[in-house]
């Protein structure tokens, strides 16, 4: 009987192609779009679960709060911590805490240098805690001391090649030191979906050893409580509540940190808070993170998306078989005079229902599989083949079942259910709950589509937003040289000045300065600063930047009082540049009073000597920071170069001649800054290509569903169409008539949609500290596309309906 059944199904399938054919394609972009989107969301939140103990460890996060107000929050903390929560909390079974290795490293004996950004020194712990896989070396013994080394298998070969490295050196140079590094080991990479990225480690024993080197006599990289450069990681124990332990710690805070001298006297607190490792990568966003996070609201958002467009996949077939229901009533009423039970035909039509979601599963696992590779180099992964996670497939085959019953059971019961006589008889007419049905499934399959669209013009319309907006600094033309840093402090002071006269002396080449940072990337440089005459107020955390004369001239930035630095004043190395954010919030009226104003930092007295208005250093994503500029004439962190040349590539090559010739120990680093800057967008503007994408995609199936639903509603009315033809309607009277009510459909989506797209796009803009007011105009383009998209759809059954003979339609009863 199954195998009749089967036959059956295939037979009417293989007979009614243009119908198979345009199921299996909706079906087969629906199941291939959640297919993409469920591998994008499964890797988006593997993040992290590489790790033996992953759901034991977390990281802490530091909370600093003056005068009663937030005033930062950061992911890396005091040094401290780590130890003595070990040492107070019995939940706590070890630590381990990474601080920013930025190194110039060279292999003297093979002439290789280069600037070592992704790096950490290290607790020996953190090879256990996070499953370091050493290909040589022993683990036990790799960081246990001073001036230890392990490199990636990718960085070793960069600095040996071919030879075995472990037990040879390289040179670690500074401004104020060179030291010979061991290395101990290589390790393999940590896999992409880490929140960290690292090609080396150092002993974390090495940067006490190099604090004690200058005089530090109390190791302040074990028992700082005012050093927040630090991430520190907790492994608990299994079964920890998370929340309990938080519990405990502002007592902790206050009795090693709170209760001291200088926070009571500055009214400064401390709060520290545990973020469960794999939430990181998607739920953290703040101060000095170690890479670039994720967003785990528009990953959320894209999941859903993923549901939808498999929900309208569905629909269409729901549409498209009922459509048909006119052409298969006779085949049913023959087919029940015959003997026929209904549950016979139920399972006919649910079989069809099965092989046409088999096929189109089918190719879409192919076509997934196929478009993985563009797919990730749209999204800019480095990912592999199709991979999903278990979880994640159980989740895809069970909406698969549920959706492929549930898009089945509505047509098998409705077409089963037709009355033989009535049909033979040719009384045969559609039931107007059946029709409800379908245009609730059209009004819900255009709501999605209007707030796709929507939301597709609003995330474009916030990026291009904070990419045009006027940053208080120009840019452009800037090219940025990594500072050089294999000179001792006295050698580099002679050299600089010769290096930027001859700089200056290339043709398109217009300035140069020196700075500690550059636009676009986040000041790490924090310190309390206070007024002078305000004691009792406490202090406020200046972000700094250390720049020389040339700098604000050169970025073109504007001083809304006071003056640059000057080399006519000797005393301006205790001067200070303050931005317009920081002049409110260290409460001076206006700018123009607190020129000459004093104000204490650490220990010293410094002076204001102007004040610069605003500018964004980082992205429009985050507020603008209270800043303070100090002259730092011999900084080395960064060179900016404005340039105005035609051929860069000459200029570039002039550039580094000249490096090289002053700088022969440091490796030449260069980017274009508005090329950089603009990167920190790169998150937003992936997700608005995918939402985009999928956006178009969604759409497109919905269409689909629509040609059905006017497909059959115009067989309904095909009779009536030959009358009003007779009776002298146009082609255009048709036309209207037909189409008025699916353009009622899609108005009736367009209000339904708007207060959910709003909603959505509100809480979605609460991640932009500048953003933009949603403008009215885009729901109403919105709206008027949609209606357009159904119109042109329509179109096509209702134009040949309205041409069509309309004897051949009212020849027959």
């Amino acid at each position: 009987m199954i195998g009749n059944y089967f036959k059956l199904a295939l037979r009417n399938l293989i007979k009614r192609k243009g119908y198979s054919l345009l199921n299996i394609l909706g079906l087969a972009i629906g199941i291939t779009c959640c297919l993409l989107i469920f591998q994008y969301v499964s890797f988006e939140r593997s993040y992290d679960s590489f790790p033996e103990k992953a759901k034991q460890i977390a990281r802490l996060r530091l909370d600093s709060y003056r005068q009663g107000k937030l005033s930062w929050q950061s992911a890396t903390i005091y040094p401290a911590f780590g130890p003595t929560l070990k040492k107070d909390f019995p939940e706590v079974e070890d630590f381990c805490r990474l601080y920013d290795a930025n190194l110039l490293l060279s292999n003297d004996r093979k002439d290789v240098k280069f600037n070592e950004r992704q790096g950490y020194y290290a607790d020996p712990s953190f090879l256990k805690m996070f499953n370091i896989k050493l290909l040589k070396g022993d683990p036990a013994t790799a960081l246990d001391a001073p001036d230890k080394l392990l490199l990636s298998e990718e960085m070793a070969k960069k600095y040996f090649g071919t030879e075995d490295p472990v037990g040879k050196s390289l040179t670690l140079r500074d401004p104020d030191f060179s030291r010979t590094l061991q290395v101990t080991g290589i390790f393999k990479e940590l896999p992409a979906n880490s929140h960290l990225v690292i090609n080396h480690l150092l002993s974390y024993s090495t940067l006490g050893s190099i604090g004690r080197q200058f005089g530090d006599t109390t190791d302040q990289t074990q028992t700082s409580w005012g050093w927040y450069d630090f991430y520190t990681y907790l492994q608990l124990k299994p079964g920890t509540d998370l929340e309990k332990l938080e519990k405990k710690f502002p007592a902790f805070c206050d009795q090693y940190i709170n209760n001291t001298e200088w926070y009571k006297k500055n009214n400064v607190r401390c709060e520290i808070y545990l973020m469960p490792l794999q939430d990181i990568h998607l739920y953290s966003n703040y101060n000095q993170e170690a890479e670039v996070n994720g967003n785990g609201r528009s990953v959320a958002f894209l999941f859903l998306i993923a549901f939808f467009i498999m929900g309208i996949a569905w629909i269409n077939y729901i549409n498209l078989a009922t459509a048909r229901s006119v052409e298969r009533a006779k085949e049913v009423g023959i087919r029940k005079m015959m003997g026929a039970m209904r549950r016979t035909l139920v399972t006919q039509f649910l079989l069809e229902s099965l092989l046409l979601n088999l096929a189109s599963l089918s190719i879409a696992v192919f076509s997934a599989y196929l478009l993985t590779p563009a797919f990730n180099q749209m999204i800019g992964r480095e990912q592999g083949s199709f991979l999903l996670q278990p979880v994640y497939w159980t989740i895809f085959f069970s909406i698969f079942i549920a959706g492929t019953l549930l898009s089945g059971v509505y047509p098998a019961f409705v077409i089963s259910g037709y009355q033989p006589i009535k049909v033979l008889k040719g009384l045969f007419k559609n039931t107007s709950g059946g029709l409800s049905l379908r245009k609730g499934l059209i009004i819900l399959q255009f709501a999605t589509s209007v707030v796709m669209i929507a939301g597709t013009m609003i995330v474009y319309q916030q990026v291009n937003y904070m990419r045009k907006q006027q940053l208080g600094a120009n840019i452009n033309q800037t090219l940025v040289l990594d500072g050089a840093f294999s000179m001792l402090d006295s050698v580099y002071r002679a050299t600089l000045h010769p290096f930027k006269t001859a700089m200056l002396q290339q043709p398109g080449i217009k300035n140069i300065t020196g700075s500690t940072t550059v636009m676009g990337k986040e000041i790490y440089w924090t310190q309390g600063v206070r007024r002078l005459n305000q004691q009792n107020q406490g202090s406020v955390t200046l972000y700094h930047i250390g720049i020389d004369y040339d700098y604000i001239p050169s970025y073109e930035m504007k001083l809304v009082a006071g003056r640059n630095f000057s080399r006519d004043f000797k005393t301006d190395d205790k001067a200070a540049i303050l931005n317009e954010t920081a002049i409110a919030q260290m409460g001076f009226e206006s700018p123009e009073k607190a020129i000459n104003e004093k104000l204490i930092r650490g220990r010293d007295t410094i002076s204001i000597i102007g004040v610069l208005q605003d500018f964004h250093q980082e992205g429009l994503q985050k507020s603008i920071q209270p800043q303070i500029l100090l002259l730092r004439e011999y900084g080395r962190n960064a060179y900016s170069v404005k340039v105005e040349s035609a051929d860069m590539s000459k200029t570039i090559a002039g550039v580094k001649t000249t490096w090289d010739k002053f700088f022969p120990n440091d490796p030449f680093n260069y980017y274009f800054l508005d090329e950089s800057y603009d990167q920190q967008y790169k998150a937003d503007k992936l997700y608005g290509k995918v939402f985009s994408l999928f956006s178009f995609l969604a759409i497109l199936i919905a269409c689909f569903g629509l040609l059905g639903l006017s497909a059959y509603n115009i067989l309904q009315r095909t009779k009536e169409i030959g009358i009003r033809k007779v009776l002298g309607a146009s082609v255009q009277n048709v036309l209207f008539i037909l189409s008025k009510d699916f353009i009622t459909l899609v108005g009736i989506s367009f209000l339904l949609a708007v207060p959910v797209t709003w909603w959505v796009m509100h809480n979605w803009l609460q991640d932009f500290a500048y953003r933009i007011n949603m403008p009215w105009w885009v729901f109403a383009i919105a709206g008027l596309m949609a209606a357009l998209i159904a119109f042109i759809t329509i179109s096509f059954q209702a134009i040949r309906a309205a041409m069509a003979n309309p004897v051949k339609s009212l020849r027959t009863e």
